[in-house]
């Protein structure tokens, strides 16, 4: 797993993010009815995501790419939920939910690019990953305001749904991929269990 495939999945998560984001708003304040309804549900994100991530903190270095998979697939089923729900108890449910999958999403988003990275030559790196991320998230939004112009807003939220799905598909099969590079084949394992033996033999 490298760069290549973090840009990649991230990219289609800021697809994703800013195809329904702008429009997302104006369907929680048309939901809430009011200015403090729809504060207390971002308060919810908000909040939620902050005290999630003192449970993923520990778990991070090592589980970074299973909780980057999970994220995305958490906000592929609350944006297939977000159509069907019809009261405001719901809203702050779901507004949890990806409270919770944003903490997960940036803090291992945040690990691996630590971890992609050299001290003292990470600028370059990090430049192209925000150009990327940036840019496909600048075009979901031209590309959401053209749809919601003749579609509506649910049509948004499955068009997103899919992509969440898409960048968990692209992280797990770079984790797959991965684990086969990492794994030793018979051959290797047969090599490792002669050389283990010689080293015996010598002692």
């Amino acid at each position: 797993m490298n760069m290549q495939w973090l840009i990649r999945s991230q990219s289609i998560v800021t697809l994703a993010a800013g195809m329904i984001y702008p429009y997302y708003l104006l369907f929680l304040k048309n939901l809430g009815n009011s200015f403090s309804k729809y504060g207390l549900a971002f308060a919810v994100f908000t909040i939620s995501s902050a005290a999630v991530s003192q449970w993923l903190a520990p778990r991070l270095d090592k589980h970074s790419k299973r909780i980057l998979l999970i994220s995305s697939l958490g906000m592929m089923g609350t944006m297939l939920a977000f159509p069907w729900v019809m009261s405001y108890g719901w809203v702050l449910v779901l507004q949890l939910v990806m409270g919770t999958c944003s903490a997960m999403q940036k803090m291992s988003e945040r690990l691996l690019l630590a971890d992609y990275t050299d001290k003292g030559a990470r600028g370059k790196t990090i430049g192209s990953y925000h150009f990327w991320t940036t840019i496909a998230s600048g075009f979901a939004v031209i590309i959401g305001g053209f749809l919601i112009d003749w579609l509506t807003i649910n049509v948004l939220f499955y068009m997103s749904a899919l992509l969440y799905g898409g960048s968990a598909w692209v992280i797990w099969r770079m984790r797959a991929k991965a684990d086969v590079v990492h794994q030793p084949g018979i051959r290797e394992k047969a090599v490792i269990d002669q050389e283990l033996s010689l080293e015996a033999n010598k002692v």
